[in-house]
């Protein structure tokens, strides 16, 4: 004796529905409040980041970055005890670059770029002067920085040749070019 299955019907717990979402299915609000309705349009999407061309947000990571990357190429010309023009090449490049991706194409930024990349390679080659200084003498490059910051100038305008100058603008160009880049 074969048993016959009921067909679907209201009352059956286990019949077939179709899934939810399906067209004529039913939405689920069963006390969800967040529970999508019939009809009902999504709000539109927040963004994830922050918005390009924000100069003010730009400046910011502009100046962070130039701190960073001067104490960077600080280390390199105290490990090396050579001004190297590479290092200050990625010095105004990612000076720029940073700029320019997040404060996008106001024309300020590359100005700001190449003189704060400028001011980055300075204070690296004073870095690297401190601590080169700091092995001859025998103190911490931090103290040698802080409280002799003048001999530090001093030492940095006597040994100062036209490579040095060089690298400045090197870096200035870098940082220019990387604003540019950064802001397509």
């Amino acid at each position: 004796m074969t048993q016959s299955v009921p067909p679907p019907s209201e009352g059956n717990p286990f019949a077939q529905q179709p899934p939810v979402g399906a067209p004529g299915a039913a939405q689920p609000t069963d006390g969800n409040p967040f529970a999508q309705q019939p009809g009902a349009t999504l709000p539109p999407p927040v963004p994830a980041a922050p918005a390009r061309n924000n100069l003010a947000l730009g400046l910011v990571v502009a100046v962070a970055v130039a701190l960073v990357s001067a104490g960077i190429y600080g280390a390199i010309v105290g490990a090396t005890e050579y001004e190297i023009g590479y290092a200050a090449v990625g010095v105004g490049f990612v000076i720029g670059f940073a700029a320019g991706r997040i404060g996008g194409t106001n024309p300020v930024l590359p100005v700001v770029s190449a003189l704060l990349s400028l001011g980055a390679v300075y204070l690296g080659q004073l870095i690297g002067i401190a601590m080169i200084g700091a092995d001859e003498l025998g103190v911490s490059a931090t103290s040698l920085f802080t409280e002799h910051f003048d001999v530090l100038t001093e030492g940095w305008s006597e040994t100062a040749d036209a490579m040095t100058f060089l690298f400045l603008g090197i870096g200035a160009f870098a940082a220019f070019s990387g604003a540019k880049k950064g802001a397509l």
